[in-house]
């Protein structure tokens, strides 16, 4: 009796059928949006996302220059969201940029900034434990309007709380990062 070699092409589609069944996480359901910049326009999605907040907007970014990321941001504190903001010290120096955390610390919202050697350099927002941005755009208008740029969007429980475990941490290490003043 002579046995029956399958080809190749039959054992590669076997072999994507058995990925495609098998799950690529316990109980995965994030779902995932992707914005670039300038094409995308990920600053509308962004303060979007914080309209929609209702509990807590968490944010760490380096570089915040955007006046309706910063109108976003307030319109969420008056609202009665927790809203936290670190960012880089050396960040602070820019005009743009100070004149956006002025209008943040008059609206009552904390901000931390490093005192490590290193750049904050984080593009993450974290809202209401079900959704975390990150990606390569500051909250700037050159960063939505010219730059390449990325969003990344997820939904998800497990990978938000992640996140807001990593800001709290950081929001919590006095040695690494100190008040703005």
């Amino acid at each position: 009796m002579r046995a029956v070699m399958p080809n190749r092409s039959m054992l590669s589609l076997c072999f994507v059928g058995m990925l495609l069944a098998v799950p690529s996480g316990a109980g995965w359901s994030a779902t995932v949006e992707v914005y670039y910049g300038p094409d995308d326009a990920p600053l509308d999605r962004l303060t979007t996302l914080y309209r929609h907040a209702t509990r807590y907007l968490y944010v760490a970014v380096y570089g915040l220059t955007s006046p309706r990321a910063v109108e976003a941001m307030v319109a969420a504190k008056k609202r009665g969201v927790d809203v936290r903001l670190i960012t880089d010290l050396k960040r602070t120096e820019d005009v743009k940029q100070l004149t956006a955390l002025h209008t943040l610390q008059l609206a009552g919202i904390p901000i931390l900034v490093n005192q490590h050697d290193g750049l904050m350099h984080l593009k993450q927002v974290v809202i209401d434990d079900e959704v975390n941005a990150s990606g390569s755009m500051n909250h700037t208008t050159s960063g939505n309007r010219y730059n390449d740029e990325r969003l990344d969007v997820i939904t998800d429980h497990a990978i938000t709380a992640k996140a807001r475990e990593k800001f709290l941490a950081m929001w919590n290490d006095h040695d690494r990062y100190r008040e703005w003043k």
